[in-house]
């Protein structure tokens, strides 16, 4: 079984500060943040995030070291614990692999009964950062709540593995699940497609790559998804700065994923603009109001039902971006958490 990395003490006291401020009644939080709720667009933050944001902010942290890959890779890692799940424990955590430079870590619960349904999961990081570490106990957790295999993919980052990589592996990892389905323990009819920001983007795309496929996603769960490269929609704007995901951050990641501009429109970069969705696999939809991806996920599942695919979509207006790895210490992060694991259990049933 494959032991979780450690966290250094550093972290653990920072967590453990962090979580304890968070603890706060809600108005002695926002008199810290600035005396006053934080309103946008018809949105009010959650104070909980609203203190969290403020003392980033005092500390200079933000989303990306733009000078340094490696080292924004290191810090995303790492700060990947201080708020996250607690570690669920399952009956195993193993590395795998679909080819030479594509790996993947296999959870599996306790008292799962084999042929048993599973999650492929695409992590966030804007396709540059990210990884199995960063997403280690999210995976832990999904495969405890949602009584399923979890395959995390540790596909190829930009910017040494540009567009299409990701998306290749992407799919290829799916492919690859139903392939080896009787080996993982996995029916390969109840297979579901999930990830987080360019993991949701990658989710989707896998969802359009094997529309023609036997065995194709039971669900494709989006979670706040990048599906719009070209960045046209409002809240792109309205969102630009002040919530995690800055427009400077965005415009960062995609140089380094999709460097060629010609190439934005692309359905495998941008699923928005393929131009027929009708036969895709059910969708799960989650978006945050204050998230500069919110508006183009929102109008990709409207497209997603208008092409006839069943199609469940919501706002949890009072998040930021990147609330799945904060549900072990922000409150209001744990009702989407909620709502994937329904949504999961629901399309395995």
């Amino acid at each position: 079984m494959r032991a979780m990395q450690p966290v250094p003490l550093h972290l653990r006291v920072q967590g453990a500060a962090g979580r304890a401020l968070l603890k706060l009644p809600r108005p002695a939080l926002v008199r810290l943040s600035g005396g006053r709720r934080v309103t946008r667009d018809g949105c009010v933050l959650d104070e909980q995030l609203q203190c969290m944001l403020f003392v980033a902010e005092r500390l200079g942290r933000g989303l990306t070291d733009r000078g340094d890959v490696a080292a924004a890779r290191a810090a995303m890692d790492l700060d990947a614990h201080v708020f996250a799940p607690p570690p669920a424990a399952l009956a195993s955590a193993d590395d795998d692999r679909v080819r030479d430079d594509l790996n993947v870590r296999v959870y599996r619960p306790r008292d799962l009964a084999a042929p048993s349904p599973a999650v492929v999961f695409f992590h966030g990081g804007g396709f540059a950062l990210g990884g199995l570490t960063s997403h280690d106990r999210v995976c832990r957790s999904l495969a405890h709540d949602a009584r399923c295999v979890v395959i995390s993919v540790d596909y190829r980052l930009a910017p040494e593995h540009a567009f299409p990589a990701a998306a290749d592996d992407a799919t290829e990892a799916f492919r690859w699940v139903i392939r080896e389905a009787a080996r993982l323990g996995v029916d390969p009819a109840r297979v579901a497609v999930a990830g987080d920001s360019a993991g949701g983007n990658l989710a989707a795309v896998v969802a359009l790559d094997t529309r023609a496929d036997t065995q194709r996603p039971r669900l494709q769960a989006l979670v706040y998804p990048v599906v719009d490269n070209t960045r046209s929609f409002p809240s792109a704007r309205i969102m630009s700065e002040g919530f995690l995901l800055t427009e400077e951050s965005i415009a960062w990641f995609r140089a380094q994923y999709v460097p060629d501009a010609s190439q934005w429109r692309h359905p495998r970069a941008s699923p928005w603009f393929a131009p027929d969705l009708a036969g895709l696999p059910p969708a799960l939809v989650q978006t945050a109001g204050f998230d500069p991806l919110r508006d183009e996920g929102e109008a990709y599942a409207s497209r997603l039902r208008d092409a006839g695919v069943p199609v469940e979509a919501r706002r949890y207006p009072s998040l930021i971006h990147g609330y799945l790895n904060l549900t072990g210490s922000v409150e209001a992060a744990r009702e989407p958490w909620s709502d994937l694991v329904f949504a999961l259990r629901g399309a395995f049933a």
